[in-house]
């Protein structure tokens, strides 16, 4: 399938995934960037996952309720067919996508549009989320952030789980999740 390129015409496209843990920064970076893009003149959009309804069923909204307006969709097919002559793609949640994320992704930026991806790089067990692993293969820049422990006060990777729940996809906050550092996360309940 050819992909239109972005109004830049030139083609060159490339792929940025900014990961980490819960509370870290990711969709404040994923929202930074898009706003830089704007203020820069270029056609932007972004995109989540229809089910992330958590604070708004329209807007990407960050931890500190910083916010962009975004197009939710059901399957990333759907973000190819609404980027035609955009600049700038923006995916939050990339987690929750669908396996073909990233060939949607790299499709986008052989057609010369930046995307920027933000995303879970590990779920609340410790391992690679979704198609995570496949976007951060792909990739031209990756960003890891990071939380700060609430047990130790250390810089966190994990998502430490709080409630018995042991579904994969469990959308919640400060009342579901913690950062935790490695040391702590292991500890478990203990720490």
């Amino acid at each position: 399938m050819f992909i239109e390129p972005g109004k830049n015409g030139n083609g060159k496209g490339w792929i940025e995934v900014v990961c980490g843990s819960m509370f870290s920064g990711k969709t404040e970076e994923l929202i930074r960037r898009m706003k830089r893009a704007q203020i820069a003149n270029q056609s932007v959009e972004i995109f989540k996952p229809a089910i992330d309804v958590r604070y708004d069923d329209i807007m990407v909204v960050s931890h500190d309720a910083n916010k962009i307006r975004s197009t939710p969709v059901t399957h990333s097919d759907n973000i190819l067919l609404m980027s035609t002559n955009i600049d700038v793609v923006g995916i939050d949640e990339a987690q929750f996508m669908d396996a073909e994320l990233p060939a949607v992704c790299e499709k986008l930026a052989q057609g010369g549009t930046r995307v920027i991806i933000a995303g879970l790089d590990m779920d609340f067990e410790g391992k690679p989320f979704g198609p995570m692993p496949a976007l951060l293969s792909i990739a031209d820049y990756i960003t890891k952030v990071h939380a700060i422990c609430v047990k130790c006060g250390e810089i966190a990777h994990f998502s430490y789980r709080t409630v018995s729940d042991t579904s994969k996809v469990l959308l919640g906050e400060k009342e579901s999740y913690e950062p935790r550092c490695r040391s702590c996360y292991y500890k478990g309940p203990k720490a």
